[in-house]
């Protein structure tokens, strides 16, 4: 009878310490609805206080684009740019 309990002992503990190295942790205790709400509001706590996911919030208006630029003023930059880089080649 011992021998019985005993090998059975150890196929329990090797197939969790299996289960475990595969990547399939055994799960634990479901958890109750009131805990579930929790967790739901602090992770929404925490998505308020970090500004949202992605830095937005449900419903919050999107940052304004910058304006688009005229072609003198794209032209005006490149060639600012092209000056600068000659400028550091020396």
């Amino acid at each position: 009878m011992k021998a019985a309990v005993l090998a059975l002992a150890l196929v329990l503990s090797g197939e969790s310490a299996f289960a475990q190295r595969e990547g399939h942790p055994r799960p634990g205790p479901a958890m109750s609805k009131d805990q579930r709400q929790r967790m739901r509001e602090d992770m929404r706590e925490v998505y308020r206080e970090r500004g949202g996911e992605r830095g937005l919030e449900r419903g919050a208006a999107r940052p304004e684009r910058p304006r688009q630029m005229t072609p003198e003023e794209r032209e005006k930059l490149r060639r600012d740019v092209q000056n600068a880089n000659k400028d550091l080649r020396r």
